[in-house]
């Protein structure tokens, strides 16, 4: 048995993927979500997984800050450095923007913020769900049994 507790956030972020084909090369934004799944193999005393508000408000505040209204772009990607010469907002990530890649980095984030959290023990990041369209998402789950085996 197992608790789990989820939180949302949306963000408006550019990215492009020069590296493959068709029209995702040209930069080009979403309306992004992204899920946040924390999951406990048991409750905390005070009968929590984690506590919401705190998840919530550092999450959100760190997509506030490195990713809405801006661009996520590849380290290797030419307008990166004219963007920046120009004073735009860029996240620049390891490898490409993908959703995929935008799930895990998420799941890196939200796992950094919940190891200063209050939360029950074993809390940990199981999945992240990331959309950038109505119909196009990606999923990282990490399964604590899975590591353990």
């Amino acid at each position: 048995m197992s608790h789990l507790v989820t939180v949302r956030h949306n963000f408006e972020t550019a990215h492009r993927l020069p590296h493959l084909p068709g029209k995702c090369t040209s930069l080009h934004g979403h309306s992004w979500w992204a899920e946040v799944t924390v999951t406990a193999p048991e409750l905390s005393r005070d009968g929590l997984v984690v506590e919401f508000g705190a998840l919530k408000n550092e999450f959100r505040a760190w997509v506030d800050q490195h990713l809405d209204h801006g661009a996520m772009l590849g380290a290797q990607d030419a307008l990166l450095p004219v963007l920046r010469a120009h004073g735009s907002k860029v996240y620049e990530v390891d490898g490409w923007p993908t959703v995929e890649a935008t799930a895990e980095l998420l799941a890196q984030v939200a796992g950094d913020i919940l190891f200063d959290l209050v939360r029950a023990p074993g809390a940990h990041i199981s999945r992240v769900h990331v959309t950038e369209t109505h119909v196009n998402g990606a999923t990282w789950n990490h399964d604590r049994t899975e590591a353990a085996a």
